[in-house]
């Protein structure tokens, strides 16, 4: 049977049923089917590898064909690695190096027979987090992830900013020390460069589990450090941070990454910005990428319960 005989060709006129969730990263990526409430059914995931795009792209339609094989899907949401162009047609991740300029909307699409919606991994995640997260019912709040990498998502009046080429939000590439190490943009200093799971494994010489409460601080501190030029330019009240650096790093890391903020926000509008761990944990890349292919559908993801931050209409 054909991956696009699986799944369903439009979805019906009552609530989404299944949404198939793919998280793309530099690491792994998994895949999931996401029922209309946000709780994973099924899963799967596999390493990100192979030995050129076309390569890499059979790796992840083998992962996805058990979970079409369970019944129909809706649609497909997808959180990938940026930067990107045209909606998530065009991605060339920065971990990824196989895929430069791959076309990864339009394969999926042709490949699965159902709407498709890509965007960066760290907006998913924020539509997540708001959706059925640590952001429900919040209107104005930043969502990172820091993991292999480093990005993030921003609400914005109860809207998910996309920039110009869908890429607003990468926190990942704010500078937190102009004497820092080089990042893979070309900077010197980047959060990435110095905070992400790779920075951390090529200082430490193995996996950043094992890191010392000293390193797990000063990760925090560089990262409330970001968060604090963030919140200041955009009045900001809240950030979610999730991914496996910073909730492997525990209380530690948010400790430290509240206290830089604090320093970094006097200013009378931005004292009292929180950040805080992300609602959905492990799950929070596919409850993320769920509610991407859900938008595209219309369903809302933000300003759903919870305590609004000024009320308004969802995203």
């Amino acid at each position: 049977m054909s991956r696009a005989a699986t799944a369903s060709s439009a979805p019906g006129p009552g609530a989404i049923n299944h949404t198939l969730a793919v998280d793309v990263g530099g690491t792994k990526i998994a895949a999931a089917r996401v029922d209309a409430d946000g709780r994973i059914v099924e899963r799967g995931e596999v390493p990100t590898r192979g030995a050129d795009g076309e390569d890499l792209f059979g790796h992840l339609l083998d992962l996805l064909d058990p979970l079409l094989s369970v019944g129909p899907v809706e649609v497909c949401g997808v959180g990938c690695g940026g930067p990107m162009a045209d909606r998530g047609n065009s991605v060339s991740p920065l971990n990824i190096p196989q895929w430069r300029g791959f076309p990864l909307r339009s394969r999926l699409a042709g490949c699965l027979g159902v709407p498709v919606a890509v965007d960066n991994d760290a907006k998913a995640l924020a539509l997540g987090e708001g959706w059925r997260g640590a952001a429900m019912g919040h209107r104005n709040f930043l969502a990172m992830v820091v993991s292999t990498g480093v990005g993030g998502g921003v609400v914005l009046d109860g809207r998910l900013l996309d920039g110009a080429a869908g890429n607003a939000g990468h926190i990942g590439h704010v500078v937190v020390d102009p004497a820092g190490p080089q990042c893979a943009c070309g900077s010197r200093g980047c959060l990435e460069a110095m905070a992400s799971g790779t920075a951390l494994e090529r200082e430490l010489g193995e996996s950043p589990e094992g890191a010392s409460e000293e390193v797990r601080r000063r990760t925090g501190r560089l990262v409330g450090r970001a968060v604090a030029s963030v919140v200041n330019l955009l009045d900001l009240p809240l950030a979610v941070v999730a991914g496996s650096v910073a909730l492997g790093f525990g209380a530690p890391f948010f400790e430290a990454a509240q206290a830089e903020l604090d320093l970094g926000c006097g200013l009378e509008f931005t004292r009292g910005a929180r950040v805080v761990p992300g609602g959905l944990g492990a799950d929070g890349p596919l409850v993320g990428a769920a509610a991407v292919g859900r938008s595209l559908l219309g369903y809302p993801c933000l300003g759903e319960g919870g305590p609004p931050d000024a009320g308004g209409t969802a995203w």
